[in-house]
């Protein structure tokens, strides 16, 4: 602290995971290309860049209500007005020693060089007296130049933008009917694990509802640029995880899995991938929870093995799956959602890892790290906000990279 303020520090890189994340990275390729209305674009990932088809503005045009006019006429006193011209009118001829009502957008005559505001004048229905010196107005103002925004054929959106609500206000001003877009990723999820019961049915005491799957339907459903193909609860052999595999494998470009993928005799994703030819790039990282996370490639798809854990699948979800995912995609646009958090009931607890804890946020924007007891803790995690990136060794209050769900 000093003298009461918060010194903000970078935030934390987390260079071994990223770097190994980025190693996978280079063996998946982008989604092809796809033309697609561009009314239907929203959500989706542009495949070439955005040009302006137009100058914008197309044309010089008012910037405000008022009326144009000819600087040289302002000293004459009363102007008589002789037409108006609202917007989305062709443009109009400003005769010598008159002025012209005119509205915000509309098109400004070529003979006049300004718009006087409404309220700088004294108006009758027939004339106007303008009520400023004219030494006080100045060539085009209240104008909006042609191309002051941009010019024909500029770069308005770049090849990878996602189009969100803003981007596509910029693609129906500027796109033609038909846009290139990345065909969406065909994402399918496979839940291993004989214990696993699907959501709503019966269960015993020994069995557990399947909480991973609808978990990353839900996530992946918010984006608009995958495509979730399904999900299927596979069996604990490894006959049964090769086979789901090479089911999927040829129609998608991703197959997420969880469980499976630690040292247990019942883990068979490793083995699975391996059998199938796939070109594993890690198995294991320094980070909790998720550190048994296993990155793969087969003929260009991508295998992720999540762990089997909730918390696990919640975080590696995000930290792991996102990015391989936005590669396919073929996503540029810098993520978001990430903000530095102080912690205010910071520990001294520390790992050799990358730790990403669960945090809740309060109506005020406070942020608390959350009891949790392991990675298993399915209340912990409903009731969290997100998760704080804590580098290895490090405690306290922070600053932390914190994350949203």
């Amino acid at each position: 602290m000093i003298h009461g303020a918060t010194v903000i520090e970078p935030l934390p890189q987390l260079d071994p995971v990223r770097t190994a994340i980025a190693k996978l990275a280079q063996e998946l390729p982008c989604a092809d290309s796809e033309i697609l209305a561009t009314k239907r674009a929203f959500g989706r990932v542009l495949a070439e860049d955005l040009l302006a088809d137009r100058d914008s503005p197309a044309l010089d045009v008012s910037a405000m209500d008022g009326y144009a006019v000819r600087l040289t006429d302002l000293g004459a006193g009363v102007l008589p007005v002789v037409g108006t011209i609202p917007a989305g009118a062709p443009p109009q001829s400003l005769p010598p020693g008159a002025a012209i009502r005119i509205f915000t957008g509309a098109p400004v005559p070529a003979e006049a060089d300004c718009v006087v505001r409404r309220e700088d004048t004294l108006e009758s229905p027939t004339e106007i007296d303008v009520q400023v010196p004219a030494s006080v107005l100045s060539a085009r103002q209240n104008i909006r130049r042609r191309g002051e925004n941009c010019q024909a054929g500029s770069v308005i959106l770049p090849a990878g933008t996602v189009l969100t609500p803003t981007a596509v206000a910029a693609v129906a001003t500027f796109a033609a009917a038909d846009l290139r877009v990345r065909r969406r990723v065909r994402v399918v999820v496979l839940n291993t694990g004989d214990e696993l019961v699907e959501l709503g049915g019966a269960v015993e005491a020994w069995q557990i509802r399947d909480s991973n799957g609808p978990l990353l339907e839900a996530w992946l459903r918010l984006h608009p640029w995958i495509e979730f193909v399904g999900r299927q609860h596979v069996g604990d052999t490894l006959a049964s995880v090769m086979a789901a595999i090479a089911a999927h494998a040829p129609t998608v470009d991703a197959i997420l899995l969880t469980g499976g993928v630690s040292m247990g005799d019942a883990d068979y994703v490793p083995e699975a991938v391996e059998k199938l030819g796939g070109q594993v790039a890690f198995h294991g990282l320094p980070i909790r929870p998720g550190k048994p996370v296993l990155g793969a490639s087969l003929n260009g798809k991508l295998l992720l093995g999540l762990p089997g854990n909730p918390v696990s699948v919640a975080v590696v979800s995000r930290v792991v799956a996102l990015p391989l995912l936005r590669k396919l995609g073929g996503v540029m646009t810098p993520e978001t959602g990430a903000r530095l958090a102080i912690v205010q009931n910071p520990d001294e607890k520390t790992l050799p890892l990358y730790w990403f804890r669960l945090v809740a946020s309060d109506a005020h924007h406070q942020v608390s790290l959350m009891t949790s007891l392991g990675s298993g803790d399915l209340v912990s995690l409903a009731q969290s906000d997100g998760y704080v990136e804590v580098p290895p060794g490090a405690s306290g209050p922070g600053p932390w990279s914190m994350n949203f769900w």
